[in-house]
């Protein structure tokens, strides 16, 4: 019956590619905007979005509350319909709606040859970001979880692999060793440090314990590479920032907790700056 349900899951979102391909960037991010807001809510549950962003501040009052909820779920949509136009992003037809700061780290990072972990988190459409390190001439492997959806994973692992990012490792153990040959031969990592990960530590985010991965800060140690956080946001709907930061070197003797401490409060900084860009409909206070 899952595998049913599965399946017509993905024909329709096939039909929704279809479409928003055929109307063009602009139509398609704002049809999927309204998609979004409509019906995501159906498939998620508010209860805990609202316990998260009640987490997040807990003086917040309801209305503050669902202007956040309405922006996410506008955002979501419209990430569902840009999946569509990610190499258009890749070359030039759509780069100039992708602005980027800190081109000069890339540079760098490109003339040392020397691998460093990328940091971000789900901001926006953050498949650009991978997208736009690999574009820029590093070698590149970046983490991801598979989709539950067997037929529809297929197609989201050849549009990362095709147009965002060519090596893909699938989070888990396995990964982890895949993580690490790749790092020995000079590649950069990119990970995402705001899902919730059983494998992780509970460590404060918003001030409250969240099950959260250690992978850079084990990098760190092992390595005594940087850190190089990113975010980007979404700005006049269509079009994009993206700022690289400076890297980041952590002392010798900062052990897994501190690392991991201090990337969730940068974490927590780029969350506060725009709440409705990110995703909060993960359960990330889950213990």
């Amino acid at each position: 019956m899952k595998y049913i349900k599965y399946f017509f899951q993905f024909i329709l979102i096939k039909l929704f590619f279809f479409i928003f391909r055929l109307i063009g960037y602009k139509n398609a991010s704002n049809l999927g905007g309204l998609i979004g807001y409509k019906i995501g809510p159906i498939f998620k549950s508010e209860k805990i979005i609202k316990n998260n962003l009640k987490n997040y501040s807990a003086d917040a009052d309801d209305r503050s509350i669902n202007n956040i909820v309405n922006g996410m779920w506008e955002n979501y949509g419209r990430i569902f319909a840009e999946y569509m136009f990610i190499k258009d992003f890749r070359s030039t037809k759509l780069e100039k709606n992708l602005k980027v700061n800190g081109i000069e780290y890339l540079n760098e990072i490109k003339k040392n040859k020397k691998p460093v972990i990328f940091v971000s988190g789900h901001f926006n459409n953050f498949e650009l970001m991978a997208m736009q390190i690999e574009k820029s001439g590093i070698d590149l492997a970046a983490i991801y979880r598979p989709l539950n959806n067997i037929f529809l994973n297929k197609t989201m692992e050849k549009i990362r692999k095709d147009f965002i990012c060519k090596n893909q490792i699938k989070k888990g153990i396995s990964g982890l060793r895949e993580m690490l040959n790749f790092f020995k031969k000079n590649t950069s990592i990119a990970v995402m440090i705001d899902q919730r990960v059983t494998e992780g530590i509970k460590c404060n985010l918003f001030n409250k314990p969240a099950y959260t991965t250690t992978i850079p800060a084990q990098l760190i140690k092992k390595f005594n590479c940087p850190i190089v956080t990113i975010y980007i946001e979404r700005k006049n709907k269509i079009n994009f920032e993206m700022t690289v930061n400076k890297p980041i070197y952590f002392e010798k003797n900062d052990n897994l907790e501190k690392i991991t401490k201090d990337l969730n409060l940068w974490l927590e900084n780029m969350i506060s700056k725009n709440p409705e860009q990110w995703i909060w409909s993960h359960n990330r206070w889950k213990l």
